[in-house]
């Protein structure tokens, strides 16, 4: 069984074993936060939802936290994290404000918040603790509100390979779009629906606007599955 990551190992050059795979894509990961927090707005947009307190589940250094901010136009943000040094970068780079930043058992749910977020968290987390995980974010959520999970796509051979490059993701145990839909239902969710993005390296980025009709196909380098809290 893969040991746990413990991610202030990674605080200080996170962006640096990041990349060790993400070189493959031509891509940084700004590209791909901003790419995702994008598609999230357009989804919440054709919904008419407008969520002003967000909680961004396992934020690392908090610049998706902050895209979050600017890109869903939200009053306010938490981000929540198991690392102290990330929580520290976090604090120091975007801290303030409508953004706060605090350890995942400094936050207590009480059913407050209007979205939740969260990228590339579950599958660093223990498959036995998934399904706590998932509840403690519907315990924060107020009924009938929404989490969007994103997650790494297993099906997709570039994720695969970009992941096997990366220090931290190298022997993380992934989740298929239907094994992630499973769990959320099975955590009180309804299921509002499921695309994939990130389908062309940059090397075929002319192709890329072709990625909104293609996103029900379970095939893209990250897939969303967004839900509602019933």
């Amino acid at each position: 069984m893969p040991t746990r990551v413990h991610f202030d190992d990674y605080a200080d050059n996170y962006d640096a074993a990041l990349n060790q795979g993400l070189t493959a894509t031509g891509e940084g990961k700004d590209y791909f936060a901003r790419g995702r927090i994008q598609w999230l707005a357009r989804c919440l947009w054709e919904l008419s939802e407008r969520p002003q307190s967000v909680m961004d589940y396992g934020c690392g250094d908090g610049s998706s936290s902050a895209l979050l901010l600017d890109l869903l136009e939200t009053e306010s943000v938490v981000g929540l994290d198991n690392s102290p040094k990330s929580l520290d970068t976090a604090k120091r780079n975007y801290g303030g404000g409508r953004l706060c930043f605090l350890p995942i058992t400094g936050y207590s749910p009480c059913e407050e918040l209007d979205l939740a977020y969260c990228n590339g968290v579950f599958h660093h987390i223990p498959q036995a603790e998934r399904a706590s995980a998932v509840n403690y974010i519907w315990r924060s959520l107020r009924p009938g509100t929404l989490f969007a999970f994103w997650e790494n796509n297993p099906w997709n051979l570039g994720t695969r390979y970009v992941m096997s490059r990366i220090p931290f993701d190298c022997h993380a145990i992934t989740l298929t779009p239907p094994e992630a839909c499973a769990l959320l239902q099975d955590g009180g969710f309804r299921l509002v629906r499921t695309n994939s993005l990130f389908f062309f390296p940059k090397q075929l980025r002319w192709l890329r606007w072709l990625e909104p009709h293609l996103s029900q196909l379970p095939l893209g380098g990250q897939y969303q599955v967004l839900c509602r809290k019933i």
